[in-house]
Formats: C-alpha cells, sequence, structure tokens
C-alpha cells in the first residue's frame, strides 16, 4: 500500500511522526498518574510503568505537580512534531511560502469570502482593475472581448480559426498569483524571426493548448491553473465575430484594429455577426455576481464589444448586482475624442440599454501638467467628470482620486480597488432610496469646450 511510503528514507517525516506519537504517550501518562483511568490500554500501561520507576521516588504530595509536567513536555512535544511534520510537507508542496503559511492562509480564507465579481472588457484597462481586485476578494470572473484582430492576436485568428488570446493572456497575467519570472515569460514578445517576430510566448502557448485540447474555452482554463489564477477567465463568446463601427458621415469600418484609424466620430458599433452566442459560464456568472464592473478601457473596442453579444447585457440589465461603470482616465484618439464622462455613459446607454449600470466611478485627481502635455500631443485629454449631466442620464456619479504615481495616466489598481470595496459595502448597507454619496469636486483637470 502506498501509505508505508512515508516510512521511505528521506521522507523528512518519520522522526516528527515518532516525535508525535511520544508526545500523545507522555499526555495520556500524565492523565493516567493523575487521575488513575488508562486511556490507551497496553501501550499505557507499559509507558506508565516505564515512568512510574522514576515517579515513585516522588513524595505522593508531589506527584500531581510531576504529571503535569509530563503532560506540559507531552503537549510540546506534540506541537513541536505536528509542526514539523507539517512543515516538512510544505516544504515540497509551497517551498517559498513555509514561513508565512499563517499569512497565507488567512489571507486565502478572507479573500475567499469576499463578494463575487464580474469584471468586463479588455486591453490594459482590464488587467490593471483585475490586479488589484485580486487583493480585495478572490471570487472573480474577467469576461473577455474576443473581437481582437490586429497583431500577434490578429494573426493567431487568421492561421489557426482560434479566438484571439492577446486580451485573455493579459487577463491570465494580471490574476495569476505566480512568479515573476512567469510572468514576463508570459508576456514576453519576440522581435526576431520570420514567423515569431511580433507574437507573445503567451499567446503562442494558449495557441499550442487550444491545438492539443481542441477548445479554446479548455485551453484557458488549463492555462489558468499553470498560471495559478485568482478566479476565472472567460471569454464573452467562443464564435469568431468582427466589430463593425458606423461613423457619423455613415461610413464604416470593419475590425477592431481599424475603428480608431479614420479619426471619424462613432455613431454607434456592432458585432457581424450580430447572432454570436455568449458563453453559458458567463451568463451564469453574471446571474450569481455581487458587483458587475464595466471597463476601464478603450468604450468602443474592450467593453461593448462584450455587451454586444447577445444575453449579456440583457443578463447584466436584470441583475441585482452593484452595477459600476470605470470611466477611463483619459480619452482615446480616434475613438473618445473630446468625450466627458457623461458621453462614455450615453453611449453605453445607447448600446446596451437603460439600467445597465448603476454608478459611474471617476478619477478627480488631477493630471500631472507634464503627464497631460504628453497626451496633448498624442491627440488625449483627461475626461471630465461631469457630474450632473452624469446624474441628469439616471446614473449615480462616484469620484475618487485613483490616479497612479508614474509617467502614464493611468488607473492605480489598489486605489480602483479599494474606491470598487468601499462602494460596495455602503452599496450593501444602504437602501436603494439611498444610493451611495456622490464624493465628486468640480470638474478634475481642465473644462473642455464643446466635444
Amino acid at each position: 500500500m502506498h501509505y508505508w511510503k512515508w516510512l521511505y528514507p528521506g521522507m523528512g517525516v518519520k522522526r516528527w511522526l515518532l516525535l508525535l506519537a511520544v508526545g500523545v504517550l507522555l499526555i495520556s501518562a500524565g492523565l493516567a498518574i493523575m487521575a488513575g483511568v488508562e486511556f490507551l490500554g497496553a501501550a499505557e500501561r507499559a509507558f506508565v510503568r516505564w515512568i512510574g520507576m522514576a515517579v515513585d521516588s516522588f513524595p505522593p504530595a508531589a506527584v500531581p505537580a510531576v504529571a503535569v509536567i509530563i503532560i506540559g513536555t507531552g503537549v510540546g512535544l506534540m506541537a513541536l512534531g505536528l509542526r514539523r511534520t507539517i512543515g516538512s510537507l510544505l516544504e515540497v508542496v509551497l517551498p517559498d511560502n513555509v514561513d508565512n503559511l499563517a499569512n497565507l492562509i488567512y489571507r486565502r480564507q478572507h479573500l475567499r469570502r469576499g463578494p463575487r465579481v464580474v469584471a468586463i472588457g479588455g486591453g490594459t484597462g482590464l488587467s490593471t482593475l483585475l490586479r488589484g481586485l485580486k487583493t480585495v476578494t478572490s471570487n472573480i470572473t474577467a469576461i473577455v472581448t474576443v473581437a481582437d484582430d490586429g497583431g500577434s492576436s490578429g494573426r493567431l485568428r487568421a492561421e489557426m480559426g482560434m479566438p484571439p488570446p492577446g486580451d485573455v493572456r493579459n487577463t491570465l497575467v494580471a490574476l495569476a498569483d505566480t512568479e515573476p519570472l512567469m510572468e514576463r515569460l508570459f508576456q514576453y514578445r519576440f522581435d526576431t524571426g520570420s514567423g515569431l517576430k511580433g507574437h507573445s510566448f503567451g499567446n503562442l502557448f494558449l495557441a499550442a493548448m487550444t491545438a492539443i485540447t481542441g477548445d479554446f474555452e479548455r485551453a484557458v482554463r488549463e492555462s489558468s491553473k499553470v498560471l495559478a489564477v485568482r478566479g476565472q477567465v472567460l471569454p464573452s463568446t467562443l464564435e469568431s465575430v468582427t466589430l463593425v463601427a458606423e461613423f457619423a458621415d455613415g461610413t464604416r469600418a470593419r475590425g477592431e484594429s481599424q475603428v480608431a484609424q479614420t479619426g471619424k466620430r462613432i455613431r454607434r458599433v456592432y458585432l457581424s455577426p450580430p447572432d454570436a452566442r455568449p458563453l453559458a459560464d458567463a451568463l451564469r456568472a453574471l446571474r450569481e455576481a455581487d458587483i458587475v464592473i464595466l471597463g476601464p478601457g478603450s468604450l468602443y473596442t474592450s467593453v461593448l464589444p462584450n455587451l454586444l453579444v447577445p444575453g449579456i447585457a440583457e443578463t447584466i440589465g436584470n441583475s441585482r448586482a452593484m452595477r459600476v461603470y470605470v470611466c477611463n482616465v483619459m480619452s482615446q484618439p480616434g475613438e473618445t475624442d473630446g468625450y466627458r464622462a457623461s458621453d462614455h455613459v450615453r453611449a453605453l446607454l445607447e448600446h446596451a440599454g437603460s439600467g445597465i449600470v448603476d454608478y459611474v466611478l471617476m478619477n478627480s485627481g488631477r493630471v500631472p501638467s507634464n503627464v497631460e502635455e504628453k497626451y496633448r500631443r498624442e491627440g488625449a485629454h483627461p475626461v471630465q467628470a461631469d457630474v450632473q449631466a452624469v446624474r441628469d442620464l439616471g446614473v449615480v456619479p462616484v469620484c475618487r482620486y485613483l490616479l497612479s504615481h508614474s509617467d502614464f495616466a493611468r488607473h492605480d489598481p489598489h486605489r480602483l480597488a479599494a474606491a470598487i470595496r468601499d462602494m460596495w459595502e455602503t452599496h450593501r448597507a444602504a437602501s436603494r432610496a439611498r444610493p451611495v454619496r456622490t464624493a465628486c469636486r468640480p470638474a478634475a483637470g481642465r473644462r473642455r469646450q464643446g466635444r
């Protein structure tokens, strides 16, 4: 039987199991001497007789104290044996976390009790959100767009007939509880080779896993195990869909990579074909969610493509979850030029229907002038938090300082997660008649004229 393998040389547990057994015998012997009752039968009698030879030399009045000492010694040996046995096992299973086992268990148990969150989007915005959320809860489902048709993802999509893996890869890495080297490996992009140049290792890994398993959804699930992902990552659909943008002048552009290239104002976007089936697990996660988060990320090419998959927006609209849209810090050239926060919300409502969001979380911090100038040269500007206009759309505006301290105007993952957590706690405690209070100050950044 395989149980005998615990006694094989080199296992590192035999001595501690023996120490544990001696501790149990000492506790039992001490109780037998004190109470005159045998607990372990023949083994205990032999052990008590052996100890009794030493105990007999003590006066009767000292016997109870000796018994207590014996019991205390047994407790100490038992605790030491148990600790060292567990430690020997964990050095093999979790070599890097043995010394922090209590913290590790507490953190995972605490995260397991967190709210059930579904985050919807794609690109770097979704990854930023997830890096913060995984410190608040482990009950996370990320629903990721599969409309990308550019770069490495587009090439794999065209050549292998698989959903584009890029946004899924970024999301897996963001939720991973693994070593930095593994993250660097999955994000590594080849810069040489006629066939490899431009591809990331993570994309190729997902492509290989899809070929092996025969199913992209299963490939993502198995990759999640490799990266020790907290939560789950799901594509919004497994069907091949193309994002189509219709502009204000009536012209159209096909393909996510082409939407922002024209520089024209977008009237609407839609999927082709329009009847792509949503992933059943994605709909189930939305129905069971406590919090549904849209964004941050490119409005028309990361957030809305998920909501255009039939059944996704309807399920969110019927959900009892707290529904939050995280507005971008900066506009996106060619996509949301001149947009204020209310313009983002209006686009969401027009595409996905009223009731898709309850709250809009906006940045109240001012983008540093040197950073703003860099973005202005690229045609981007800070998104104005026009509080009253958002409120007029029937959505509650919530403002927090969300900026990261870097050379980029981006959300800070931990500030963003803390804001979501605070909103959830307030939302859960408040009645429908008392929604989350707005904490908005006058618009962050300079006021822009017109759109």
